[in-house]
């Protein structure tokens, strides 16, 4: 398997757009303000509660398309 040591390259690059939109998302629904680039200011609660919220999101639409 390749290593992708910059972290910039995705398998798909239309998905890059979609994923940024979803965390600025859901960072700001749960009252984090995100900013475009470097966000390495936050707390680890803040970034944790943007991660966890992403998460939560994906795990209802997956229990949603299966009903």
């Amino acid at each position: 398997m390749a290593s992708n040591k910059t972290g910039k390259q995705a398998l798909v690059p239309e998905a890059r757009e979609a994923l940024n939109k979803f965390k600025m998302e859901s960072a700001s629904e749960v009252g984090v303000n995100l900013k475009q680039g470097y966000n390495g200011d936050l707390t680890s609660r803040e970034a944790g509660s943007v991660g966890g919220q992403m998460v939560k999101k994906m795990i209802e639409a997956y229990e949603n398309g299966i009903k």
